[in-house]
């Protein structure tokens, strides 16, 4: 029994992801579905792996619509847990690999749960939708319903690409050694004039409650944070180091116990970057100091 569904965990873990947007929560959901997958009758299971998918989606619709209402009262911007991605994650599929990128949970979180579930299930992971529908409990109809609407929603929002996957690594990478360097001038040209930073530090740490738009307040918000002492560490004990963080390159800034932030960025078709994304949330930072990958 445990065989079975330790075959599937990372999966499993792998579905409520990308459903929840936190290690923690993910891991819950499939502790969950253990407890349930152990007390329930399996004598006519069939395909271990769809039914454990299925009540692993349906504990994380749950998880979701309650964590949904936590998240309305959340203070500042909502910014998902950032995981280690192997370097060469991009060899498991742009979609796969595109679908855990911080840009692509962000919009993510606008969908309702349910749509989320359709979404996940069927443009990550290739379910078809007879069979999201008997997970869910719903009419295939509805579900056909659900899914365009999910993709319309997402393709209306997704960042535009027009570089290749090594181009947009290159700017980000370029955009990270200037943040690195402390280069406010050299900063500056990696970053498009409209672009936006999202701060998630939950009310737990010094960070801007609200999204800083513009190239000159952003570049010297990073320019300024680097000569200050942040939550008791001096900027000469940090310790700045370039990972692979939701399959792209990130930073993460270390304090003498442990990261304080991530750091990553999404890349517009011009080279330069349009949005960054900065997690100092401590709660969000376990996965990171734990070193955990997140299988894809």
């Amino acid at each position: 029994m445990s065989d079975v569904f330790e075959e599937h965990r990372n999966l499993l873990f792998a579905v409520a992801y990308r459903m929840l947007g936190t290690a923690a929560d993910a891991e819950d959901a499939v502790q969950d579905a253990w407890i349930r997958w152990s007390a329930a009758d399996r004598s006519d299971v069939q395909d271990p792996k769809a039914y454990l998918v299925r009540i692993t989606t349906n504990v994380a619709l749950d998880r979701l619509r309650s964590a949904r209402a936590q998240r309305e009262t959340y203070v500042g911007p909502w910014l998902p847990e950032p995981m280690l991605t192997s370097p060469d994650v991009a060899a498991e599929g742009a979609e796969l690999s595109e679908s855990v990128s911080m840009a692509m949970l962000v919009v993510l979180e606008t969908l309702s749960p349910l749509e989320r579930a359709v979404f996940v299930l069927k443009e990550v992971f290739g379910y078809p939708y007879a069979e999201i529908a008997r997970a869910l409990d719903r009419t295939e109809t509805s579900v056909r319903q659900l899914g365009t609407r999910a993709r319309k929603h997402v393709e209306a929002r997704r960042p535009r690409f027009e570089a290749g996957g090594a181009e947009r690594r290159a700017a980000t990478e370029r955009f990270l050694d200037a943040v690195v360097g402390g280069d406010i001038n050299r900063l500056m040209e990696t970053l498009a004039p409209d672009v936006t930073l999202w701060t998630d530090g939950g009310g737990k740490v010094r960070a801007p409650r609200k999204i800083v738009h513009g190239a000159d307040l952003i570049a010297r918000f990073f320019a300024n944070i680097a000569t200050r002492p942040y939550e008791g560490v001096d900027p000469q004990e940090w310790r700045l180091r370039q990972v692979e963080i939701n399959g792209g390159p990130a930073v993460v800034v270390d304090g003498p116990d442990g990261p304080i932030s991530v750091i990553s960025a999404t890349v517009g078709d011009d080279g330069r970057v349009r949005d960054i994304q900065l997690v100092a949330n401590p709660d969000k930072l376990r996965a990171i100091a734990e070193g955990r990958t997140l299988p894809m």
